[in-house]
């Protein structure tokens, strides 16, 4: 609607300019032209009789005269009567006798019937829109999905690594392409499948490879798109979604981010009448009473599967809950691989390096860091991409852009590059920690400078050693601050709070302390998550002692433990921190060179 109001307004600016103009122009021509003399047509024989007149024009009735002086003379004549009958002849005067000019006779039609049909076209154009709005009242309860079935189909294929949650759902595109083999066992195919994972991991793709498998229709939308602020619009749009998909069956249904309107209820907030309630109970309604031969399928997707009405949960509606991992490292190889299809890739490139150098990256997070280094490539006037501009494509995906205007004083610099290189050693000689692939003092993002480790696979069980190892590295760089300058800065602010976070999990979540194997600490249930309001302590103030106890003495252990392995490697210290400041980054080569004097802790 604004779109067309705003081709409407510039259609009447237009016409407005070119009124004026014709207006402007029309006065400026009839001032510039002298106007004819109108006199009787006895006077223009007279003057044909006496010589002035250099010619005759006739057109219909209509006589002008032309005199010798470029004046003219305009009379009438009447219809019944010729030229001769008032003494005007060829033999006086040149006669010229043209014919009626049509284009009068149109002007003339166009002055009568032109205001009419202006009328009749405004008339035309109020109706129309008041037809539309009209339109638009009626389909205000439509639904708004967007159907994918003339698109470019998304199979499995596309879908790198997720094995499992292919398998899950293998039954399901089975289901849509020959129902009755499942029919004919009594089997029934469950009506809906809830896909749990982190944001970027792939939930949309994945629930499109199942209709592009099955080569069914895809009705497409988010579950924000049901809410709207008047009340009973949400349940009217998922009943018309329901209805489609039934005329289009067999199809699959796919409601992105379901804890929009899929939420506990009965939170006491918006009363029973709530917009976001009815639609979820209309949701319910729907998926509990399909009819047994709808070939309807409902893929919903959410990060936050703790949230969700427990109605929702139960069998018969989302029957199965299939999880989805962060891609390990093959499969962030094969994620890598799908997206640089259609870029052109330098021979020397390694995306098993880059799979390597992005833990803990999501399948949109990957995506992004194969266009980033595109982009690198193309401003650096590069015709294909190489392995430098893939590593500053992680670099600025995981740390930020590059500060290139933020300028260090000298005293920073130095500071910083101890505080890296504190990092730097005690993650290279601490055995359960990732091996130190990059050291860098370019600041990025927020932080002034960082260090890089890499795992060499990937973990899903971490032993206590590691927690402990980690939270001395993050105190390495304090306390190199401390070694060399006997003070330290705000620059290790980050740094604590890991640690300090790593320490409480220990203590809280992992029970790796002399609290024993529980888990203690305070339950958070905030009024936005859809259930109680508030905070409460589930644990004693004794025990809380103990808590905070436990966690200050694993801090202070690490900090006296970074501070005599730093001591012992002083010289290494110096040398890396040294290296640091003329280079600004150190990667593998470089880094091999000064560990090389180096021994793991072992213990």
């Amino acid at each position: 609607m604004n779109t067309r109001n705003r081709l409407w307004r510039q259609i009447f600016s237009a016409l407005t300019i070119v009124f004026l103009i014709a207006v402007v122009w029309s006065l400026f021509s009839f001032q510039s032209v002298e106007k004819p003399q109108d006199v009787p047509i006895s006077q223009i024989s007279s003057e044909i009789a006496a010589g002035t007149v250099e010619k005759v024009v006739v057109e219909g009735n209509k006589v002008t005269a032309v005199k010798k002086d470029k004046t003219e003379l305009v009379s009438y004549k009447e219809s019944s009567q010729g030229l001769k009958d008032y003494g005007i002849t060829s033999e006086k005067v040149i006669v010229d006798i043209k014919n009626p000019d049509s284009g009068a006779v149109w002007s003339t039609l166009a002055s009568i019937f032109l205001p009419f049909l202006l009328v009749a076209a405004l008339l035309y154009f109020l109706t129309r829109r008041a037809q539309s709005g009209n339109m638009q009242a009626m389909s205000f309860g439509k639904t708004t999905a967007r159907s994918y079935m003339g698109e470019k189909r998304v199979t499995f294929a596309d879908v790198a690594g997720m094995k499992h949650a292919k398998q899950e759902l293998v039954e399901i595109v089975e289901f849509l392409k020959s129902p009755a083999k499942f029919k004919a066992l009594g089997a029934e195919i469950p009506r809906g499948v809830l896909l749990i994972g982190p944001a970027g991991v792939g939930k949309t793709l994945l629930a499109k490879a199942v209709a592009g498998e099955a080569n069914v229709p895809f009705l497409s939308l988010s579950a924000s798109e049901f809410v709207e602020m008047f009340v009973g619009v949400g349940a009217s749009r998922v009943r018309d979604l329901f209805t489609k998909a039934k005329r289009l069956a067999p199809t699959v249904i796919f409601i992105d981010e379901l804890d929009a309107v899929g939420r506990q209820r009965g939170t006491g907030l918006g009363g029973s009448h709530d917009e976001r309630e009815q639609t979820l109970n209309q949701i319910l309604v729907e998926m509990d009473g399909f009819d047994t031969d709808a070939n309807v399928i409902v893929l919903a997707a959410t990060n936050r599967p703790d949230v969700l009405d427990p109605a929702l949960l139960r069998p018969g509606r989302f029957d199965r809950k299939v999880s989805l991992d962060l891609p390990d490292r093959a499969e962030r190889a094969a994620i890598l691989k799908i997206h640089a299809a259609n870029k052109p890739l330098d021979s020397k490139v390694d995306l098993e390096e880059v799979a390597k150098g992005t833990p803990g990256l999501s399948g949109a997070d990957l995506r992004n860091v194969m266009n980033e280094a595109a982009i690198l490539a193309a401003r650096d006037g590069k015709k294909k991409i190489d392995q430098k501009d893939l590593r500053h494509a992680i670099d600025k995906t995981l740390l930020g852009p590059e500060r290139t205007s933020y300028l260090m004083t000298e005293s920073e610099r130095k500071t910083v590059a101890y505080h890296e290189a504190g990092h730097a050693i005690l993650g290279h000689i601490l055995p359960e920690l990732d091996d130190v692939h990059k050291v860098s003092i370019v600041s990025r993002g927020m932080a002034l400078g960082y260090t890089l480790s890499l795992p060499n696979e990937d973990r899903k069980l971490i032993p206590q050693k590691k927690f402990e190892q980690e939270i001395v590295q993050l105190l390495g760089g304090r306390a190199a601050e401390q070694i060399i300058f006997n003070t330290v800065t705000t620059g290790a602010s980050n740094d604590l709070e890991r640690a300090t976070a790593i320490a409480r999990n220990m203590v809280t979540v992992f029970g790796m302390s002399r609290l024993g194997p529980i888990k203690v600490g305070e339950r958070e249930e905030m009024v936005f998550l859809g259930r109680e309001m508030g905070m409460h302590r589930v644990h004693s103030e004794k025990l809380a002692a103990l808590i905070d106890e436990e966690i200050t003495k694993i801090i202070t252990n690490a900090w006296e433990t970074a501070l005599k392995l730093l001591s012992k490697e002083l010289k290494t210290l110096k040398v890396m921190a040294e290296a640091l400041l003329k280079e600004e980054t150190l990667e593998d080569a470089e880094l091999a060179a000064i560990f090389a004097t180096l021994k793991p802790v072992r213990g």
